[in-house]
């Protein structure tokens, strides 16, 4: 099931896309699926971010390619940090190079939408309190992240207005342990993998975080990126594809 939120004569409402028909819902999907008994037609209406997380809890070197290609070894555990919910913009929409940074980097991601409050989850459970999947781009302004004068500063350089793109929907359906993931920068492929890949899978990941911090639903787990990382410019074009979700599209500005 793939579920969007869109907007509709100047109301914003979750809905269930159905080919191109968009089946308005009553409340937020995360309590049961009830629809309302409206439909648009998609053309009809805009379409948003599929979710609004009071938090996006983020993964850092959780593919090894990718710790290699950084040249900072995996460590045994997850990194976590946090992107700020001022970060999230939905597909189609602009990404905001700031002024101060002089290297922006695009990293697709497979972002887990929660489906209830998760608190100390334990392994094997985690799939319960998963309502879906989604396609991220992990935006990062890397020399703010590695300021030669301030130190690491990872939650400063992810954490600009507009640096989480999600999108296009969520999808209630998927294998999450094995998605092939791509990143298309202006239409040339940069990262290509498989979720299988992840040192730490999706389970590992939310009883990880979950043992000290709650997640509340709607809120996002961005899983960490594959190798290929790399800059963008303004005027580019981004996509993050994962099979069985979609494309995420996003545009420097």
């Amino acid at each position: 099931m793939k579920i969007i939120r869109a907007e509709y004569n100047g109301e914003s409402f979750y809905a269930v896309l159905d080919g191109s028909r968009v089946k308005r819902l009553v409340h937020e999907p995360y309590s049961g699926i009830e629809p309302s008994g409206e439909e648009y037609e998609l053309d009809s209406v805009k379409l948003l971010p599929p979710c609004e997380p009071s938090k996006i809890v983020c993964i850092g070197k959780n593919y090894k390619a990718h710790a290699d290609e950084m040249g900072e070894g995996q460590p045994p555990e997850p990194v976590l940090f946090i992107k700020p919910n001022t970060c999230i913009v939905g597909n189609g929409d602009g990404v905001v190079y700031p002024e101060i940074s002089h290297r922006v980097d695009y990293e697709g991601e497979l972002g887990v939408v929660i489906g209830k409050r998760a608190t100390k989850v334990e392994k094997g459970h985690a799939s319960e309190y998963v309502f879906g999947y989604t396609c991220l781009n992990d935006v990062t302004a890397r020399d703010i992240q590695k300021s030669p004068t301030q130190g690491t500063q990872w939650t400063r350089g992810k954490g600009f207005d507009t640096f989480c793109p999600i999108g296009p929907h969520i999808e209630t359906e998927l294998d999450p342990y094995n998605a092939d993931i791509c990143t298309r920068l202006n239409g040339e492929v940069r990262q290509s993998s498989n979720t299988s890949l992840m040192t730490h899978g999706v389970d590992s990941l939310i009883c990880f975080i979950t043992e000290g911090m709650t997640l509340l639903p709607g809120d996002i787990v961005a899983t960490g990126t594959p190798e290929g990382i790399g800059s963008m410019q303004r005027g580019d074009e981004v996509e993050v594809e994962i099979e069985g979700i979609g494309v995420l599209r996003s545009r420097i500005i």
